[in-house]
């Protein structure tokens, strides 16, 4: 496993006991995504992910394990959990005139799509199988270097008490609203490999 790492990224500080690996998404592809976190606030911005999985299943490390950012609103949340951020557009909207897809920031989108109503949306950017199975393999090793039980929730709806949770979770098992991952993420696949 081959671990890209990216410098110029600052946590807000250091907690070594981590019980959590929560899965999200970029929403937008890795070029954009990662300038958004550099300049967005004059380069303060602090929603930052300790590691980002691309396309073709390439990882890079953005913060050190022991590191956390305000990626979520609950301090506890981001002190005690590691986050892993896969390239993906998320939910996609269809412009028939065009036969194309875009996102929720008009990134356009003409791939195949990943059908299924959730959370009152219907088209979905798929993540790729090298994708899922990168992820799978960071998490195995995160599962020793770092001692989270080895645990997957293996689903992506909200979980009353989430937060007490010990393994790999989604950033849709806190909140009935959140999309990532999204349905297309292959549970069974990662669940398999892990």
């Amino acid at each position: 496993m081959n671990i890209t790492k990216i410098d110029g990224f600052k946590s807000i500080g250091k907690h070594k006991k981590k019980h959590q690996i929560i899965l999200t998404h970029t929403s937008r592809n890795l070029r954009d995504y990662l300038s958004s976190l550099k300049f967005r606030y004059n380069g303060k911005f602090n929603k930052i992910p300790h590691y980002i999985i691309d396309r073709e299943g390439n990882i890079n490390q953005l913060l050190s394990n022991t590191d956390y950012s305000k990626f979520f609103s609950d301090d506890n949340q981001n002190k005690n959990s590691i986050v892993i951020s896969l390239e993906n557009y998320g939910w996609l909207e269809k412009e028939p005139l065009n036969n194309q897809y875009v996102n929720w920031i008009g990134d356009i989108y003409k791939g195949e799509v990943y059908e299924k109503k959730w959370r009152d949306y219907f088209f979905w950017h798929p993540y790729t199988e090298v994708q899922v199975k990168s992820t799978a393999l960071l998490c195995m090793n995160l599962f020793e270097e770092v001692s989270i039980k080895k645990n997957f929730v293996g689903h992506n709806t909200k979980i009353n008490g989430i937060e007490k949770f010990e393994g790999v979770t989604t950033r849709s098992n806190y909140d009935s609203e959140l999309t990532d991952v999204n349905p297309s993420f292959n549970s069974d696949l990662f669940t398999k490999t892990i």
